[in-house]
């Protein structure tokens, strides 16, 4: 029989991955309650805990929009405060090693960060973001591309002299919720043109889950073939159709080494409603049904991934009762199939085993490990 040797295959395929949490950001901007500060401190420390080492803990924008964030500075304080340090140091955790990111999607977020930073409390990573498909960014950011472009080149530059880096989000890679179909060359130039103007690494992200597999891994290909150094990538999926650890596979495949990920697969647009009344978010939904919104689940991602063999830094079983724990916080069935069935058992489930086959295999004079008839041979 033929070995097969994955690695030969997909020769880009990485033996080790870095894999962010987004959740106490990404994951509850969506939710319709607000998540409190104490469980948003929780899950931000106890990710860190089971291994992460890039984590996006808030939004700095104008809570009026998103009060979901209106504790913004209480979680960046406790981040930055030498109880949590001296946590991290008893756990054997290099504090310096933790990338706390923080989203500034327009200048005035961007202003806030550097005014923490000089309190001693900012980010180290900030994030802006732009849309290929025009009216997408406009809900977004409010502004045109062309002026968006230019406001972001002045960020980086005070972000850079702030000693902060900053991450280049690109959208709509593979379709528009608004607009439809994309172009990937677009994003393609898009992501050089975030480093012609000194962003530090992009995120490439489907955030309306309209990427297929084959058109996420001729993607990727095209970006390391422009921009080979895998580090300044990251893929970031949303599930509309149940196919984003389909596209985590595609990406992996081409080469990424980079992603980002949700605990219960939270997440989509900023809520329009929080706990009794309306609120402005980026306006209506996307989508009518609120299952079709979300990231791809970070324990169905990291199960996936640790089974592959590939390298990843997460105790997996801190993060599947992690994944428990968040359904109890956010009072209902969450998407991971890991939480509820765990990882895959090498040594099965003999409790299920059905009684008799012992004693039928004896009757028959079947040794304990046939399972072919004796005078078949071996072929």
């Amino acid at each position: 029989m033929t070995e097969y040797d994955y690695w030969k295959i997909f020769p880009r395929m990485p033996r080790k991955v870095t894999i962010g949490d987004i959740t106490v950001r990404d994951g509850f901007q969506h939710e319709e309650k607000f998540i409190s500060t104490a469980a948003k401190i929780f899950y931000m420390e106890e990710m860190i805990m089971a291994g992460c080492r890039n984590i996006e803990i808030t939004n700095l924008g104008n809570p009026y929009l998103m009060p979901q964030f209106r504790d913004a500075e209480q979680l960046l304080t406790h981040a930055r405060s030498d109880a949590f340090k001296n946590r991290c140091a008893k756990k054997g955790i290099k504090y310096e090693d933790i990338c706390f990111t923080a989203v500034t999607i327009r200048e005035g977020a961007v202003d806030r960060a550097i005014a923490l930073k000089q309190k001693g409390i900012g980010p180290d990573r900030l994030l802006m973001m732009v849309s290929t498909e025009e009216q997408h960014h406009f809900a977004n950011s409010g502004t045109t591309l062309p002026d968006y472009w230019k406001e972001a080149e002045r960020c980086i530059r005070k972000c850079n002299d702030a000693g902060m880096k900053m991450c280049g989000t690109v959208s709509t890679i593979w379709g528009s919720p608004i607009g439809g179909a994309t172009e990937l060359k677009d994003a393609v130039e898009f992501s050089r043109r975030w480093l012609s103007i000194g962003a530090h690494d992009i995120e490439h992200a489907d955030h309306d889950g309209s990427a297929s597999a084959a058109e996420v891994y001729r993607y990727y290909s095209m970006v390391l073939d422009a921009m080979p150094d895998p580090n300044l990538h990251i893929a970031h999926f949303h599930e509309t159709k149940r196919m984003a650890s389909a596209s985590i596979l595609a990406a992996l495949q081409a080469g990424i080494t980079h992603f980002e990920c949700t605990l219960g697969g939270l997440g989509g647009q900023p809520a329009n409603f929080l706990d009794d009344c309306p609120t402005k978010g980026t306006g209506d939904y996307y989508y009518d049904d609120p299952r079709y919104v979300g990231l791809v689940c970070l324990e169905d991602t990291l199960v996936q991934i640790d089974e592959m063999g590939i390298e990843h830094g997460y105790n997996v079983d801190r993060v599947l009762w992690l994944g428990k724990m968040m359904e109890k916080t956010i009072g209902r069935r969450l998407r991971s199939e890991a939480v509820v069935n765990g990882r895959t058992q090498k040594q099965g489930h003999p409790q299920y085993a059905r009684p008799g086959l012992k004693k039928l295999k004896e009757k028959f004079g079947e040794k304990p490990d046939q399972k072919l008839p004796a005078d078949w041979g071996t072929m």
